[in-house]
């Protein structure tokens, strides 16, 4: 028997084994323009961040690793707040 993917309120439901025996390549599935976009990143919507390395101190990584995932994006935060306090040079 085939039960839906989703539950009354749209959430999808945990799949079983029969679910992943009866999925099929993506290659059967999707024309092949949209098989080549899977993946690809769209136009960004705001400037890209310039990656670049920069040595900080275990302290000021341990401090803002502790508060979970985006610690990248909150140390970025936390410069552009100094530098909207202190201004430029």
């Amino acid at each position: 028997m085939k039960m839906r993917l989703t539950d009354k309120d749209g959430e999808v439901r945990e799949l079983t084994d029969a679910d992943v025996k009866r999925m099929r390549p993506m290659s059967e599935v999707l024309p092949g323009d949209l098989q080549r976009t899977i993946g690809q990143r769209g136009k960004q919507r705001s400037p890209t961040k310039v990656k670049t390395s920069i040595r900080l101190s275990p302290e000021v990584i341990e401090h803002f690793k502790a508060e979970g995932e985006g610690w990248q994006r909150r140390i970025d935060q936390a410069l552009k707040r100094y530098i909207r306090e202190h201004g430029h040079g």
